[in-house]
Parts: structure tokens; sequence; C-alpha cells
């Protein structure tokens, strides 16, 4: 009886929107455009944050990098002054870390510069140049697709070689193998070795697809490490069973013994962590979702009314059908779903042309964002219980007064 109920109430449904189809279209469109603006919000932060993450996260979540610019507090307000006058970490600082530390894995020191570099007539301009320890792939995620990384002999040595980023390597060779080839920077000729696995633009991927990696002692030879305007860190690892916390306690005693910082003065290094990043991006996804839902709430507040409309409107057309089913026996609970039933389909059915827009939108944006979007099955709930929800609320009323209807008074009505 009850699947009986609920296929009339169907059937009622798909015949009131053919019958004013016009009608039906405003009805629904409050809760299509609703449906559509949330889900595509929370489907477009979700994407978000998952790139982010994931570029965060090629950075190395168990590292520390020992470095003179904090991450955290990033903002209008960031006190830069504060820390222009830090000195970069040194090669010297490296040492003394490794032949103190017990808690370190693995420890390597980069630094870079930015400049344009050559091979005969052709040139690629921003350059991000990085002269690295040896120990500086044990710790940095570099994964080469030609060729080989440099030996800790070539490394000590200060030998002229180069590991490409796939986007430089594109650009200085397109439809050639770098590997063998020579360039030049700042002067100084360099053999590319090896070509690194392509990271993709994303958020904020695509670090090493624009750098080039020297080792450290020929880096020295085009670059001065005193330069307080160069970019120069430690990035440490853990070993095993140990956490970043406990690492960056040890550190934190290491640094201020090696800069001699008196008790109670305040450190001129900084100690930082992916964690760090991925903490400042969940407080602007929460802003986005809020914002979200209070875009997407108005439209599937108005088509509540809509749908809540056009349910009153069908229960003054068949309210002598109404009844005639009351006078046979239809009890009200009966009418009550019958016509709850008929709220919720049309609720649904703004849902499901909601959700199809966003599944579309998802299916090309990959032409015109640099990361694609996907709707995840979560999101796809997130929507049907909406439309759920509204749809119940929305027919409740109508509902309520097409059950409590006089039997010979609804008959008699015209």
């Amino acid at each position: 009886m009850i699947f009986k109920l609920i296929s009339e109430s169907f059937l009622f449904a798909l015949s009131s929107l053919i019958t004013d189809k016009l009608r039906t279209f405003l009805s629904l469109l409050g809760i299509v455009i609703g449906i559509f603006s949330i889900i595509l919000v929370l489907t477009a932060v979700d994407s978000l944050e998952e790139n982010i993450e994931s570029s965060i996260d090629s950075l190395g979540s168990d590292v520390v990098f020992v470095s003179k610019w904090p991450w955290d507090g990033m903002g209008s307000d960031y006190p830069w002054w504060k820390y222009l006058s830090r000195p970069n970490p040194s090669e010297d600082e490296l040492d003394y870390i490794r032949e103190r530390s017990e808690a370190i894995g693995q420890i390597a020191f980069r630094s870079q510069i930015t400049t344009t570099i050559k091979h005969k007539d052709q040139f690629v301009e921003s350059v991000d140049i990085q002269g690295v320890t040896y120990e500086f792939r044990d710790v940095w995620n570099l994964a080469i697709e030609k060729g080989r990384y440099f030996t800790e002999m070539e490394g000590r040595m200060g030998k002229n070689v180069m590991i490409m980023g796939s986007g430089v390597a594109e650009a200085m060779f397109p439809r050639q193998n770098p590997v063998d080839k020579m360039v030049t920077a700042r002067g100084r000729k360099f053999q590319v070795i090896g070509v690194l696995k392509r990271e993709g633009e994303g958020i904020l991927g695509g670090f090493n697809d624009n750098a080039v990696f020297i080792p450290l002692v020929n880096y020295k030879t085009i670059a001065n490490l005193n330069n307080p305007d160069l970019f120069s860190e430690i990035l440490v690892k853990a070993k095993p069973g140990i956490t970043n916390a406990q690492l960056k306690d040890e550190l934190t005693g290491i640094m201020r013994a090696v800069r001699r910082i008196a008790p109670g003065a305040e450190n001129d290094f900084s100690l930082n962590e992916t964690s760090i990043l991925s903490n400042s991006t969940k407080q602007i996804f929460a802003i986005l979702n809020i914002v979200g839902w209070i875009i997407g709430g108005f439209s599937i507040f108005i088509g509540g009314f809509g749908i809540a409309n056009i349910m009153f409107v069908s229960v003054k057309e068949r309210t002598q059908l109404i009844g005639i089913q009351k006078a046979i026996g239809a009890k009200r609970y009966f009418i009550l779903i019958q016509f709850l039933t008929e709220s919720l389909v049309l609720s649904l059915m703004g849902c499901v042309v909601g959700l199809v827009l966003v599944y579309l939108v998802t299916l090309f944006s990959g032409s015109f964002i640099s990361f694609k979007l996907i709707l995840h099955f979560n999101n796809v709930m997130v929507g049907v219980i909406i439309s759920t929800i509204v749809g119940l609320l929305a027919g409740i009323v109508p509902a309520y007064t097409a059950a409590r209807l006089d039997p010979v008074e609804a008959i008699r009505s015209k």
C-alpha cells in the first residue's frame, strides 16, 4: 500500500511538471541554483585543498626547515623588517648540527639564486639555480626521469654538473634530450646530467619544474653565500621514531648554542614545517565553505518557497480528488504522504539538475583553471540530503492542509 501510494505520488508529481512547464521551471530554478552554488563551492574547495595538500606534502611532511624567515603569521601584518636582519643559515651551522644532533637522520643545505641560463642562442629567464649538498636528494623529492643525480665525489669536487627541472628542459631543449648538453649560467658552463619528472603547475606545485640543481661547492663560484639577500636554508629529517616536535626541540638548543644567543633572548632563526602551511590553508578553506553555504542558502531558501507555492497550487487543483479519496476511506496520513512525496520529488529533480551542471563544470575545469575539479560522492550526498530536507519542509504545510480537508466540502468545491 505504501509503495503504491508513493508510486501514485510520483506520477502526480510528473503530471504536475508536464502540465505547467513554466511554473515548474520557475519553482525549481531556486533549488537548481542553490544546489549548484553550494556543491560547486564545496567541490572547488575540496579539490583546491587536495591540490594544495599534495603540493605541501611534496615539500616533505617529515622535514624541518631551518631558515631566517618564519612561515607562520604571513599576511598584511607580517613583520618582515624584523626578520630581514637575521643571518642566513650557513654551512658551518650545518656541520655543527650534524656533529651534535642525536635526532637527525638526514641533513642537507641549499641556497638559491634566480638568473638566466643559455645554450647557444637559446636562453631561459628567471630560472631558480639551487646549490645543494649531496644529501639533498635524501630530504627533498627529486624524481629523476632521465639521466642521474650527481655523485658524492662530484659534489665534493664541485664538478660542473646540473640536474634540470622539466619546465626548464622543455623550454631550453624542445624535442631534444638535454642529457650531456652544455648550458651557461653566470658565465660558467655546466653539463646536464639529469632531468626531473614533471610536477605540474598545481597551486603550490611546480617547485622543481622551474629549477636547476648544482653541487653547492660549484654554486659558491657563481653566488656569494654571505649575501644576506640570498635565500638559504638547512633541511633536516628526523631518525625513525623521532617526531618533528622532538627534532625541533633539539635543533632549537643547538642553533641557540652555535649562535651564542643569551638565555631569555629571542631566537634569530625559524624552524618551519609543512604543517604550518596546512593549518593556514584550513582556515581559508573554512571561510570559503561558509561563503558557499551563504550564497547557495539564499537560493535554496527561495527555491523552497517556490516548491511550497507549487504544492499549494497542486492542493487547490486537486481538492475534489482529495475529497473523493477521503470519502472512499483514504486516511489522513495517506494524503499527507502523497503530497510530501510529490514535494520531495520536485526538490530532488532540482537537485539532480544542479548536480549534473556541477559535473559538467568539473569535466571542463582543467581547460580554464590550473587544477582539475573532482565531484566527490560525499558532496553528491550533501546535495541529496539538502534537497530532501528542503522538499520535506516545503511540502509539510501544503500536505497537512490537504490531509485536514473535510471530504464533503472538498467534493463540493469548484
